[in-house]
């Protein structure tokens, strides 16, 4: 398949298809006498495999460890699993993380709009650290 339509059946630009080669999450191809890349049909399932795993919070070098160095072949499947796992962790303590920090945005909000006419901006923002500290 050449990278036109790995392109357009990935939906992914040529220039990215060729990053993904150049960081060796796809095997390296050569060019044929015609001056054209001829990729393995399995190239486009690593190509979807890659973006739903970026998707999923995965960084290229995460992503790179994940897969077989062989393509397709041999995954390391108790190794995938961990990976997997593990990022379920780090997801529940960035949804943690957010929610702390909404609840905190929130309570600015209300202290800010509910201020007393007579409170002075400094004092305002005392009181709004002083809730935020407890």
């Amino acid at each position: 398949m050449k990278i036109g339509e790995l392109s357009q059946h990935s939906g992914l630009a040529p220039s990215k298809i060729r990053f993904y080669e150049a960081q060796g999450l796809i095997s390296k191809v050569e060019r044929r006498t015609n001056g054209y890349r001829e990729y393995r049909p399995e190239t486009l399932q690593i190509l979807e495999i890659i973006t739903i795993a970026q998707k999923g919070g995965f960084s290229l070098g995460e992503i790179r460890h994940l897969l077989p160095q062989d393509g397709l072949g041999v995954w390391d499947t108790p190794a995938f699993l961990a990976t997997l796992r593990q990022k379920v962790v780090e997801i529940d303590q960035l949804q943690r993380r957010l929610r702390e920090n909404k609840a905190k945005l929130l309570c600015i909000i209300r202290r800010t709009e509910e201020v007393p006419p007579e409170l002075s901006c400094a004092d305002n923002a005392e009181q709004v650290l002083e809730a935020l500290r407890q």
